[in-house]
Formats: C-alpha cells, structure tokens, sequence
C-alpha cells in the first residue's frame, strides 16, 4: 500500500514522465522510511537476539546483540535475518568500534595528526607555494575522517550485501519496514590467532639441528 500510494502522489504531477514518477515515488518512500525510523527514535528497544556466528571452517567467530522493542518482532525470521546479516558484516568487515562515539579521543586525535602530515608532505598545506587555506585544509581532513569512520565504524561501513547503503541506513530501512525500533547494541568478535605472534621457523637451522649438525 505504501508502494502504490508513493506512485499516485508521483503521477499526479503532471509534468512528470512514467520514468520520472518511478524515480519520484522511490524517493518519497525512501523518506517516509526515514520519517518513521524518526518517529520511533524515543522508543524503548530492550528485546531483540544475541547472536553467534561462525565463519568459514572456524576462523571468525561474532557475536552480536540487536534489539527490537517487542519479544514478537525478536523471533520474526526478518529480524534474524537481519541480525545473521549484522554479524556478517562484523566478520568480513572487522569493524573496531560500535559507532562514532565509541573511538577514543586519543585514536582520532591521532588519526588527524597523521592526516595533516600527510597533506603537509604533499604540498597541500603548511607552508609552500602550494599551500591551502585552513578551512580548506580542514574540509580535507573531514572527507579523509568520514573515510576513516566507514573504516572502523560498523554502523558507518557499508552494507557488504549492498554497498550503496550504510549499517546506519539498512537499520532505518528496517525499523521503517518491521515497524520497530532497532539497533545494534553491542558486538565482539574473535579471530583465530589474533594477538599472537606466529612462529617463524628458519628451515635450515631446524634441519641442522635434525641433523646434529
């Protein structure tokens, strides 16, 4: 019903093509998504699933909570579905934070020294013929965090099924279509051998030594 009523309201303007009325309509369904994704904004979500997943033969292991407002809607197979997607992405995608808020002072601190060296070296600011004004410079370092935070931040990454959307935006899309708030509380996960350091084995000593040599 939502579908037909966004291509009525974009066939009504007469000066629009069928193409363009197709277009329109998506559009105006897009933001009644994010409209309703709002409107639940203040809700409360303590329901959901905590989630396990293992990828591959036992190399990555996830586990995930996402919440819903209703115990229903956390047993629907949509919103597993949408939980077992979530946990995919923290493995193949090995997000270090939940969202922005999440990355240490220190780490973007430090990030954004290392970005203004970078442009430094270039020739793109600090000094030289070349050198930009700093608010330049600055609209430089946004573009260059933002790429860092779709980085290292799940909600900020793409989706891995769908790179033109956000986590942020599947989440809306969701919340539009299940019609409950939801997200995506907390996550860890484990890969095997992370941490530790590999040996290193030289194979002529060790034949040597085989050897009594």
């Amino acid at each position: 019903m939502d579908c037909k009523k966004a291509l009525e309201a974009a066939v009504g303007n007469a000066s629009a093509s069928s193409a363009q009325a197709i277009e329109q309509a998506i559009e105006n369904l897009r933001k009644s998504g994010a409209i309703k994704a709002a409107k639940r904004a203040g809700k409360i979500a303590a329901e959901g699933l905590v989630l396990s997943y293992i990828h591959g033969v036992g190399k990555i292991g996830v586990l995930v909570e996402v919440n819903c407002e209703t115990d229903f809607v956390g047993k629907t197979d949509a919103f597993r579905a949408l939980v077992n997607d979530v946990a995919m992405q923290i493995a193949g995608a090995n997000p270090k934070y939940l969202s922005r808020e999440d990355v240490p002072a220190e780490e973007l601190e430090k990030e954004k020294s290392l970005y203004r060296e970078q442009l430094k070296a270039e020739g793109k600011a600090f000094g030289g013929a070349q050198a930009k004004p700093e608010n330049i410079v600055e609209k430089i370092l946004e573009g260059k965090m933002s790429k860092y935070y779709s980085e290292v931040c799940l909600l900020d990454q793409p989706f891995i099924k769908d790179e033109e959307k956000t986590i942020t935006q599947l989440l809306v899309e969701k919340t539009a279509e299940i019609g409950e708030k939801i997200t995506v509380r907390r996550f860890v996960r484990y890969e095997l051998g992370e941490g530790l350091e590999k040996r290193k084995n030289d194979l002529n000593a060790e034949v040597a030594e085989q050897l009594g040599s």
